[in-house]
């Protein structure tokens, strides 16, 4: 009892002390972050934008899908640009001519080195000095910068509208034919892209480094790599290597778990299933539907990036978008994975007390029936946002807002806020009669209910920027929800789950159960919470937010390189006597997750933390590489995992048809594996030597993306598409199967 109480007060130190600090930063983000000027004038003081004009054309650039069009700041897709890096790179050029043709009246790539040094270094430092007067608030620019930012907005607009010279690099790009279908948007989007890419090459008061600390890296303005990011780039490496030595250290000191006798037959069989319980089965009919349409638009999304105006000569384009079938792809891999999570707890509540409360199979109804509508209203929603249906306001509300993996309008959030608090009741109300009795189990249900208070609570991060909040305070926002909420809370809510579904099975003792819990989240929300920073080192944040992500980050890291131990464990438990041989897959399952947490959300996800190796790669194909292996890969197979765990338990007395998922495990595991070797990492790799040689803005271009090269590996993805399909279909197929054709025992009378 004195080793579990130390935990807890760990646990709760760990808690309290990083939020904290998360906070703190947090505020000093929206201190520091880069100012939208009231106005936009020249030298002579003639209005060019308005602070409006600014906030608009975010809300534009956002209606047509934002973050699902190419990318702003290295966060986004990867078949267009990255706007910031492409335009500054325009500008760069642009002004560099004008400077060329004024001194040498000559373009600057048709002069000599010496003379083209001389006109960098001028350039440079004309447009890294901050123009932005605080007190009056306009931000003044020369006639060399008006002039590219007129050439650059007409350049932009014909991209966007219906230029037919631009026929071919829409397509490169996947964009649509007037994408924007009004040149006053027109004129406020590129307004907004002005204004994100100035914070990428203006210094801020009273420093040596952009906004975005020198991210894209291009030389002709003096973007380069500061001593900073190499000094904590340096320090990340450093502290991951000790500290893998210490847990490794403790992993060998803790030796072989105490011997366990194992029960002599399944202890769920002696368990009574509660009508809720037998209500969730429903819940993975949805699973298994919105898995099938998930890897189907992710097909469609793939290959997009080899012909990006249609698939396989049908202009779907014109109906269905990149920035839409990218966006439902993303989407609803959060809303099938974390269905799945959410029914296998709405299972365990009931499971534990043995009987529902009052209410609680018209709560599993109701929330079952908002959680279609939330899927269908937000789908919907997003269509009309893209397809330029709505305007501005309703976009927020109802439509796209235009940010990755919270794509979905405000009402949408909202209502799933709700929703989650509603889970929340049904998890509480059977549990707390549980919680009053005591007992060996008390802990690890206590531990249950904070994992599940936490996935309710920081959803809300994501309401907690507005319409025309600056970039830089949303996108903070933003990574609480995809960093903390669904790589943070609901990785401990997994965590206590399983580990309170071997002690159901007689494979944990609750007292292990619960000391293995708590030490596993404190290890890992030591770094995970100040590791969301690793996702902000260039978002408009001050130097400090880039110490604490690379530091922090790398400790997310160590406790996934002694992952073979828990691997090896879940192996050892499924041979571990005859009954546990109906729970094969599902543990296979568990082990496939332990694969994937250490080459996906490990090795993958180190080669882009370090402060040195994200400059040079973020928005490369490196991130979608690790975003694949470690979300589908870790919690798509985890969610799987549980699925079956439960249908197992549902389905006490029925043969499972092994075939179908032992086609489903190793087609899975194989196509993703494929997807990430044969063209992902050889593609991001290829990527990344040309960002380091020649800059972001070539490294995400149409030049190099449509090298046949390039275009080759991008069709390697084909292979393992397919066979992960194949994975998909046969896991769904196995889940209509089962629970359509057999009936679930009922409720034993009391």
């Amino acid at each position: 009892m004195k080793k579990e109480k130390k935990l807890w007060w760990t646990f709760i130190l760990v808690v309290l002390l990083s939020f904290t600090v998360l906070l703190y930063y947090g505020y000093e983000i929206y201190q520091v972050s880069p100012p939208i000027p009231e106005q936009v004038v020249d030298e002579a003081g003639e209005v060019i934008f308005t602070a409006e004009d600014i906030k608009d054309g975010q809300n534009i650039w956002q209606s047509i899908g934002g973050q699902e069009v190419g990318s702003i700041w290295g966060h986004g897709a990867y078949v267009a640009p990255d706007w910031t890096a492409d335009w500054l790179h325009r500008e760069a050029l642009h002004i560099l001519d004008r400077y060329a043709q004024k001194e040498y009246a000559a373009n600057y790539e048709e002069v000599n080195d010496e003379k083209q040094a001389l006109l960098v270094t001028r350039l440079k430092n004309y447009i890294r000095k901050n123009t932005y007067n605080p007190i009056t608030k306009k931000l003044t620019i020369d006639a060399d910068r008006v002039d590219a930012l007129k050439a650059l907005s007409n350049y932009y607009k014909g991209l966007f509208t219906d230029d037919p010279t631009f026929e071919q690099l829409r397509k490169d790009y996947a964009i649509p034919v007037n994408s924007i279908k009004d040149e006053a948007r027109m004129r406020k989007m590129n307004a907004f892209f002005f204004w994100a890419t100035w914070a990428t090459v203006t210094e801020r008061p009273g420093a040596e480094v952009s906004y975005t600390h020198n991210w894209p890296n291009e030389k002709l303005v003096g973007n380069d790599v500061t001593m900073d990011l190499l000094a904590w780039s340096g320090v990340s490496i450093i502290l991951l290597i000790f500290c893998v030595g210490a847990l490794v250290l403790w992993q060998v000191k803790q030796g072989e778990d105490d011997d366990l006798i194992y029960p002599s037959e399944d202890p769920l069989l002696r368990q009574g299933i509660t009508p809720s319980m037998r209500l969730v089965k429903k819940y993975f009919w949805i699973v298994s539907l919105l898995m099938i349409v998930q890897v189907g638009l992710g097909i469609v999304t793939a290959h997009y990036g080899v012909e990006g105006d249609g698939l396989y000569g049908i202009p779907i384009d014109q109906f269905l978008p990149y920035a839409v079938t990218r966006t439902w792809h993303t989407q609803l891999a959060i809303f099938w994975i974390a269905t799945a999570w959410l029914a296998t707890g709405l299972y365990i509540a009931p499971a534990v007390s043995g009987k529902d409360p009052k209410f609680q199979v018209f709560g599993v109804n109701f929330l079952f029936i908002a959680l279609l509508i939330i899927v269908a209203g937000s789908m919907v929603g997003q269509w009309f946002g893209v397809m330029q249906k709505l305007n501005l306001v309703e976009n927020f509300w109802f439509g796209h807002q235009g940010y990755e993996y919270v794509d979905l309008g405000r009402f949408w959030q909202l209502f799933l806020f709700v929703g989650l608090f509603v889970w929340l009741a049904l998890m509480v109300r059977p549990l707390l009669p549980i919680l009053k009795k005591g007992g060996e189990e008390r802990n690890l249900i206590i531990m249950f209910l904070i994992s599940c208070s936490a996935i309710a609570l920081f959803y809300g991060a994501g309401l907690m920027w507005g319409r025309q909040t600056n970039l830089a305070i949303a996108e903070y926002w933003r990574w609480w929800v995809v960093h903390l909420w669904v790589e943070g809370f609901f990785e401990v809510f997994a965590t206590v789950v399983m580990a309170f579904l071997f002690v159901r099975l007689g494979l944990l003792k609750p007292k292990s159960a619960t000391a293995s819990v708590l030490f596993s989240t404190i290890i890992f929300l030591a770094g995970g919470i100040l590791g969301t920073f690793h996702h902000l080192y260039f978002s408009g944040t001050p130097t400090a937010v880039m110490a604490l992500g690379a530091t922090f980050s790398a400790l997310e890291v160590v406790p996934l390189t002694i992952i073979g131990f828990e691997a090896y464990h879940n192996y050892k438990v499924s041979k571990a006597t005859k009954w546990l041989e109906d729970y094969k897959w599902p543990i296979y399952f568990l082990i496939s997750v332990a694969f994937w947490n250490f080459l996906g959300a490990g090795v993958f996800g180190f080669i882009i933390n370090p402060p040195i190796a994200l400059y040079y790669v973020q928005g490369l194909n490196t991130t979608p590489l690790h975003g694949h292996t470690a979300l589908f890969g870790v919690y798509g197979m985890l969610g799987i995992g549980l699925m079956l765990f439960v249908l197992r338990s549902l389905y006490r007395n029925v043969k499972w048809n092994d075939k179908l998922l032992r086609i489903g495990f190793w087609s899975l595991n194989i196509g993703l594996l494929g997807m990430a070797l044969l063209s992902l990492l050889p593609v991001g790799i290829w990527q990344a030597i040309e960002s380091i040689s020649k800059g972001m803005w070539y490294a995400r271009s149409a030049e190099l993306m449509q090298e046949p090269g390039m275009v080759f590996l991008k069709w390697m993805r084909t292979p393992g598409d397919v066979v992960f399909a194949i994975g998909i279909f046969a896991c769904a197929w196995f889940v209509f199967d089962l629970t359509l054709k057999n009936k679930t025992p009922k409720e034993p009378k009391q």
